[in-house]
């Protein structure tokens, strides 16, 4: 449990880099647990609810100054009396942050950067984030972050580390070539979607089984309340309620992806 803590605080913290990244902010200060950008007017307009400084701006030509954001995404390795926010799993901000990437960076295309003298091939990688929501009366997320090589079809787990010991630009770098992919993007995504399907079927779902369990006490209160005359609507709209909070269910929401070109 530990070692999957970790890896959901490395995932989030290189998710962010990424993001930010993509989105052109500056990376003003950056350390294994937290980061501090300046960002773009965008993203400030995205991220920082300030309608009306924005309006205003706009409207007078007063030179606006995009603020600076400083997440901590592992207290224990951030710097001692870093201020800024702490981000993880079920914080609105990071939520706030899934969202403004579906819209802002929903795809990206990277390419390897090495120093060589000859022409070097660069195979095509599928890259998916997903956020896996186990939902009943309480509610836990995982983030997964899938590659798929699209010429043969390896699948790689825990992608963004991988990527995060790489140097990616966004341009092809000199002597270095792209191989063309043998699987589509589309079908690698299904591919992905399967793998994580199964994945899923095979967990034990404990957090179920124990809301079911809460359900069915709950039930048994309910009727305790009402069993002595005839069942009015109150009752019926309480016990659809109850269904609503205890029914376990699993979303599966892709965050974000884009194709990765890496030496083989």
């Amino acid at each position: 449990m530990k070692r999957r803590n970790h890896l959901v605080k490395n995932e989030i913290h290189l998710f962010l880099e990424n993001y930010f990244r993509a989105a052109e902010c500056t990376f003003l200060q950056e350390t294994e647990g937290a980061l501090c950008v300046k960002l773009t007017p965008e993203i400030d307009k995205e991220l920082m609810n300030r309608p009306f400084y924005w309006h205003y701006a706009e409207k007078t030509g007063m030179k606006a100054e995009p603020l600076s954001l400083t997440l901590i995404t592992d207290q224990a390795k951030a710097p001692p009396n870093i201020e800024g926010e702490s981000v993880h799993f079920g914080t609105p901000r990071l939520q706030q942050i899934f969202e403004s990437a579906k819209k802002h960076t929903s795809f990206i295309r990277l390419y390897e950067q090495r120093e060589s003298g000859s022409q070097q091939p660069l195979q095509p990688w599928l890259l998916v984030n997903i956020k896996v929501s186990y939902e009943a009366n309480h509610k836990k997320d995982i983030f997964h972050s899938l590659g798929l090589n699209l010429i043969n079809g390896a699948i790689q787990e825990e992608f963004m580390n991988v990527l995060n010991r790489k140097l990616l630009v966004s341009k092809i770098p000199d002597f270095s070539f792209t191989i063309t992919p043998l699987i589509k993007p589309k079908s690698g995504v299904k591919r992905l979607q399967r793998f994580l399907t199964s994945r899923l079927e095979k967990e034990t779902h404990d957090w179920a089984v124990k809301a079911k369990k809460e359900w069915e006490e709950d039930l048994v209160l309910l009727d305790y309340f009402y069993e002595d005359e005839e069942k009015p609507e109150a009752y019926f709209i309480e016990k659809a309620a109850l269904e609503k909070q205890y029914s376990p269910k699993i979303h599966v929401d892709i965050i974000n992806g884009g194709v990765i070109y890496l030496h083989s």
